[in-house]
């Protein structure tokens, strides 16, 4: 029983809407995006460079019936504390200023999955 519930919750983690759910539920409620290679917070236009940013966890996506639809969730907490997620294509339909971006910030980490 204990498996199959296991089995479940990382079913659900596949998702986007969840792990954006449950980003917000633990407090990464900042919106951001990147323009001019700068992470911008979306509600008060705040900018950050790559050396401000750490990437506490990502989640990669794929689509169900298109392998070429797939999204990256990241995890973001700036040097100031905000904290909060930005979404985007992985894959062909990436944004490149996203791409560039990441490939600067130093500070990536990858949690190990847990069921809840």
């Amino acid at each position: 029983m204990e498996k199959l519930k296991a089995v479940k919750a990382l079913g659900a983690m596949r998702s986007l809407a969840y792990c954006m759910e449950k980003a917000i539920h633990n407090g990464f409620t900042a919106n951001f995006n990147v323009m001019d290679g700068l992470l911008y917070h979306a509600d008060s236009g705040k900018s950050y460079q790559p050396d401000q940013v750490h990437v506490v966890d990502f989640y990669r996506f794929e689509g169900v019936s298109d392998p070429d639809d797939n999204d990256i969730l990241y995890l973001i907490r700036t040097n100031d504390g905000r904290r909060g997620t930005l979404a985007d294509a992985y894959g062909i339909y990436a944004s490149q200023d996203v791409g560039e971006f990441f490939i600067e910030v130093e500070d990536i980490q990858k949690k190990k999955a847990v069921a809840d």
